[in-house]
């Protein structure tokens, strides 16, 4: 198993920026990691994910927007967020891909028009 910590979330204006961060309690060196989100009222979802060698994939919804990275050093993955919409208002949390264990407690963002 592995503890999850998201941070970098909070309240910003619509076409504005945020980077979350997602520290892991151990390695993930060797696990594909993803970001997922969750709005009110609706199913989590996978918005972003980057394999062990860094290849990323990216939902529609947020394709040329956002950018996932990691840094196996520090046993992070980052979320950089540009032109931020409020349909992306949400919690976001990070896992492993494609088999999530134990979530952890997200962080929330939240884009005002």
């Amino acid at each position: 198993q592995v503890q999850l910590v998201e941070s970098g979330g909070g309240l910003v204006q619509t076409g504005g920026s945020l980077r979350l961060s997602c520290a892991a309690s151990r390695s993930i060196t060797f696990n594909a990691m993803g970001w997922y989100r969750q709005a009110p009222g609706k199913q989590r979802e996978l918005v972003a994910r980057i394999t062990p060698s860094r290849a990323p994939n990216y939902a529609d919804s947020v394709r040329g927007r956002f950018t996932i990275s990691r840094d196996n050093a520090k046993n992070t993955v980052y979320l950089q967020m540009n032109s931020l919409k409020p349909e992306d208002t949400a919690v976001y949390y990070c896992n492993t891909f494609p088999d999530p264990m134990a979530w952890g407690q997200g962080t929330q963002v939240t884009v005002s028009s």
